[in-house]
């Protein structure tokens, strides 16, 4: 079975397809209940719900598409490159922005999602790392 067929491709499709059109509940049928969503220039964000609400307020906001680019599965992780078409509130100038995730699933429900991009808008040196993510806990170097 090739990557672009794995069940994990067409649960993260179905996602970003919830989060393109802003479908709650297309979002929360991809997710763990107790997912976590950690991100590189704001807090995590916790829950099915929470997480789906969350897209479902900033994409029509940015006018902000995603397309997933390329993608590695390996069970139960994938991770893929993406990229997401949006217009920036600050300018309005339509461009896009590129990153990758990291996933965990678990029954085939994303239980996590580690989003790392570099945003020109949101330069902080503190927006180099994942907010609140346990780093020490899980053996990475600190």
């Amino acid at each position: 079975m090739s990557q672009t067929d794995h069940r994990y491709t067409s649960i993260i499709r179905r996602y970003y397809e919830g989060c393109s059109t802003a479908n709650l509940e297309l979002m929360k049928s991809t997710f763990d209940p107790d997912v976590v969503h950690y991100f590189v220039d704001h807090g995590p964000v916790h829950g099915a719900t929470s997480l789906a609400n969350y897209w479902f307020k900033v994409g029509p906001k940015t006018k902000a598409s995603w397309v997933l680019d390329h993608i590695i599965i390996q069970e139960p992780e994938a991770v893929i490159e993406w990229s997401m078409p949006w217009t920036p509130p600050i300018d309005q100038k339509r461009q896009v922005l590129r990153g990758t995730e990291w996933y965990k699933f678990k029954d085939d429900k994303i239980t996590e999602i580690r989003s790392y991009h570099n945003n020109h808008y949101l330069q902080d040196p503190k927006n180099r790392e994942l907010w609140d993510f346990p780093y020490e806990d899980r053996g990475y170097f600190s």
